[in-house]
């Protein structure tokens, strides 16, 4: 089924299920899970709509959220399309001066936020963002003073009882009418990594040409349930986790944060979801050390079922059957991987990643165990998917072939260029940054450098403004040595660093559940995190495993030097984005002076 915008789109699937399935499950205050039909919802759409309307907010308004995922951020943003505004939605982590600076920005009228926390960072700068005029809280524990503060809840009702007087289907009906599939939907703003962040104009037709791109490319329907974890106001699990399988009928289990997810994944029992690498890394880890924990003929079979596994999928990916293998897999998944499927709810049968690169064998890992893992590549700006593996054609390594509705070409230096419906309008305010970003004949200059295998699928070698050369001239990409070295299960995150260098370094957060283990076997003493990083018996462990995984690199791209860091990276600290990537230049500043030391000749 085609749309024009997000409105009509909404409508439909929610008149073509009414109240015979769910559309969303999460979890309510007790932590029990609950579901809201799609009749319901469109029901308290419709009056969150009416009431914003009441509330004196118009066509072309811009209008931001700030919450965690929840159920009120899919009403909030399905509202705020119905009654044709722009919804700006942002990451609840941001600071007072990070949200100051987005509003006053698109000069939002009103700020839908979710709680105290996020009412206390908003009131901090209101006097600073002139256009603001309403403030909404989802939360309905307390009853604000202030004219301009209101309740999401009081709102509803407030447009509940207009319905009651007056047609309010007809009414909304007209606003939707009058919505183009060009005008703006959302403007969602990206972390630059120097300078302000920079708003990203979505319209309708942007995402709803990702919608039919990503909906030819997989084979989803609407008796499939799925886990929603990643930020919706990031663009990839907005277009792909959220609006692409409510639009195919799906049920959306919300989960609002990656605490606890894999117990409200065995509970909802997805079987689609997607993802970020980062979380596969983490049960695949997981599983390795819960292994290591058991007896030798556990691990010894455990080890010969991911062989068996891994020589399969490479055989299939060559279109090959083996007979002899596909019996030792039945085999092994009786034995293995049903067991390992079982964590993750037991009917997962569809992993599609984004948002980072995934390595080799965490692809390998979960499609052994039966998995069918694929890997998708996109951007901010092309609100988002470019490219993506089919289920049945994977390349490994690959971020398959672009969306039947995109064109894409590179550029003399290997830049991936990217055209399309779904390539954003441009930057809010921004003329000259979206000259920059696309040229005249409409290619959007991705930054992402990338080469076309054999089989036509795009590989990604690295982002551009990551490659660095060395002070001997030599092209770097850090992308690829850093994945390699994740593999050990010593190390959480690694950051390669030798721009300008005589030679590569590297910043390292241990898995710390691994060095205390590795602690105990070397019966070694500590009271703190840097007393175990700084020993130099776990050092020198830690480079032993460091060598054997870059056995095979040039001299020029191995890691000579590495400090080990006694904090992790995390988001409240600025050195992970929402999707859990690490923003280099954030740790290359925080860690200077460390990073000097591992040039010092003296060290």
């Amino acid at each position: 089924m085609s749309f024009s915008t997000i409105p009509e789109a909404f409508l439909k699937t929610c008149s073509r299920y009414g109240d015979t399935k769910a559309a969303f499950r999460f979890n309510d205050k007790e932590g029990k899970i609950q579901s809201i039909s799609y009749a319901e919802l469109q029901k308290r759409v419709e009056y969150f709509a009416i009431g914003l309307m009441d509330f004196g907010l118009r066509p072309k308004d811009r209008i931001g959220i700030i919450s965690e995922n929840r159920i009120e951020w899919i009403i909030a943003d399905l509202a705020i399309a119905t009654i044709g505004a722009i919804s700006v939605p942002i990451f609840p982590t941001l600071t007072p001066k990070q949200i100051e600076f987005t509003y006053n920005d698109c000069s939002a009228s009103a700020i839908i936020l979710s709680n105290n926390f996020q009412l206390k960072k908003v009131l901090e700068v209101q006097d600073n963002i002139a256009s603001l005029r309403q403030i909404i809280v989802m939360n309905d524990e307390f009853s604000p003073q202030e004219i301009q503060i209101k309740t999401m809840k009081s709102i509803i009702e407030a447009g509940q009882k207009s319905c009651e007087k007056q047609n309010c289907s007809k009414i909304l009906q007209s606003t939707i009418s009058k919505i183009s599939t060009d005008d703006l939907l959302t403007l969602i703003y990206t972390s630059g990594t120097t300078g302000n962040p920079k708003g990203v104009m979505l319209t309708h037709r942007n995402i709803l040409a990702n919608y039919e791109g990503i909906r030819e490319n997989y084979d989803l329907h609407d008796k499939d349930i799925s886990v929603s974890y990643l930020p919706l106001s990031h663009s990839y699990e907005r277009t792909t986790g959220y609006y692409t399988l409510f639009f195919i009928g799906l049920t959306i289990g919300l989960a609002e944060s990656i605490d606890g997810l894999v117990n409200f994944i065995q509970e909802i029992k997805p079987t689609v979801m997607t993802t970020v690498p980062r979380f596969l890394e983490t049960i695949k880890k997981k599983v390795n050390s819960n292994m290591a924990k058991e007896s030798s003929i556990k691990q010894g079979i455990f080890k010969q079922a991911m062989e068996v596994g891994k020589k399969l999928i490479y055989k299939r990916q060559e279109g090959k059957s083996p007979l002899l293998l596909e019996m030792q897999y039945k085999l092994y998944d009786k034995l293995v991987y049903h067991k390992i499927r079982e964590r993750l709810g037991g009917q997962l049968r569809l992993l599609v990643s984004g948002g980072a690169a995934l390595s080799d064998d965490v692809y390998e890992f979960f499609t052994t165990v039966g998995i069918t893992t694929v890997q998708g590549y996109g951007l901010t700006e092309s609100a988002p998917v470019v490219s993506a593996n089919r289920q049945d054609k994977i390349e490994i390594g690959t971020i398959g072939k672009p969306l039947f509705n995109v064109q894409v070409r590179f550029a003399e230096d290997g830049e991936i260029l990217v055209k399309g419906d779904n390539v954003m309008k441009g930057y809010w305010g921004d003329e000259e940054a979206t000259r920059m970003a696309i040229d005249e004949d409409g290619w959007l200059y991705t930054g992402d450098v990338g080469i076309l295998t054999k089989l036509g699928n795009i590989k990604i070698t690295d982002r551009k403004k990551n490659i660095f050369v060395s002070s001997g001239g030599k092209n770097i990409a850090p992308q690829p040595i850093e994945n390699l070295l994740s593999q050990s299960k010593f190390i959480d995150h690694v950051i390669l660093i030798g721009e300008k260098r005589e030679y590569c370094t590297a910043l390292i957060t241990p898995n710390y559940e691994q060095l205390e283990s590795l602690a105990k076997e070397f019966d070694i003493k500590y009271d703190s995190p840097s007393e175990l990083t700084g020993n130099p018996k776990i050092v020198n462990h830690l480079k032993k495993e460091i060598d054997y995984y870059q056995k095979d690199l040039a001299k020029y791209e191995k890691v000579r030097k590495f400090a080990m860091l006694s904090e992790p990276f995390t988001i409240e600290n600025g050195e992970l984005s929402p999707k859990l990537s690490i923003k280099r230049h954030v740790v290359e500043k925080k860690y200077a002076e460390i990073i000097s030391q591992l040039y010092n000749e003296n060290n």
